[in-house]
């Protein structure tokens, strides 16, 4: 029997390391999504995300299935989204946990902070859409529709558009992140972010404009946000770039 290369031994126990880690987020999302099945279950759950569409709609007025198994479906749908967004920060920790090992001391201080902080804007993006914006997007929908046309949301499509929003929302508010690693990784810095930051004012309102429906209080409502956060990662990047300098790396 030939001895095995020591490279292919230590590729074998990265993949191994992988395909745990892998199947300890699985794990995570499963018990999440089951525990929401069995409380408040799938039902309860998209009668809540639908509450904001059900009250800009007139009294007694209620969404549509046009599938044969959407109503079943589709709060399934929504109740595995809403244990993956709950479970990121157990996904987030199984990532840093796989790349850890291979870190040093210095750049352990910059990736824990990252996962933690990635977690917690993306969910705060995602409740900002929800409560904030939600309301006046579907009250708008309601007054600009003609008086001839019932307002009747087939609720797949509705599922869909509450998806897309929240996934946008969820990752606009990731720009501090973005800010820190770009200036961590010297691709940019924070001087030249300064200077550049009426360009990304203007990119931060066309964002907005394509992504959010046509009225101006949704646009402002991504895009005033998208700029304070944008500030907010200037101000942090230069105490995580102090924070996380190698001992021999220049101050």
């Amino acid at each position: 029997m030939t001895d095995q290369v020591p490279g292919a031994e230590t590729f074998i126990s990265h993949l191994i390391e992988l395909r745990d880690r892998l199947v300890k987020a699985a794990a995570g999302i499963a018990i999440f999504c089951i525990a929401l099945m069995i409380w408040p279950g799938p039902a309860a759950i998209y009668d809540f995300i639908a509450h904001p569409m059900i009250a800009a709609l007139p009294a007694g007025s209620k969404m549509i299935a046009t599938g044969v198994i959407a109503p079943f479906m589709v709060p399934v749908k929504l109740t595995l989204m809403l244990a993956i967004i709950l479970a990121l920060p157990w996904v987030f920790y199984q990532v840093w946990a796989f790349i850890a090992p291979g870190l040093y001391t210095h750049e352990k201080r910059l990736v824990l902070p990252l996962v933690i902080s990635s977690s917690v804007l993306f969910m705060c993006g995602v409740a900002f859409c929800y409560f904030l914006v939600f309301g006046r997007v579907f009250h708008f929908i309601g007054e600009f529709a003609p008086t001839s046309i019932a307002v009747t949301p087939d609720i797949e499509n509705y599922l869909d558009f509450v998806m897309s929003m929240c996934l946008a929302f969820g990752g606009t508010f990731e720009v501090p992140v973005v800010v820190v690693i770009l200036v961590r990784m010297g691709i940019v810095s924070v001087a030249k972010l300064k200077e550049v930051r009426s360009y990304v004012i203007v990119g931060a309102f066309t964002i907005a404009a394509i992504i959010t429906p046509p009225d101006l209080v949704s646009m402002l409502a991504l895009a005033i946000p998208m700029c304070l956060l944008f500030e907010l990662g200037l101000f942090v990047a230069p105490m995580f770039v102090k924070a996380t300098q190698a001992p021999e790396e220049p101050a």
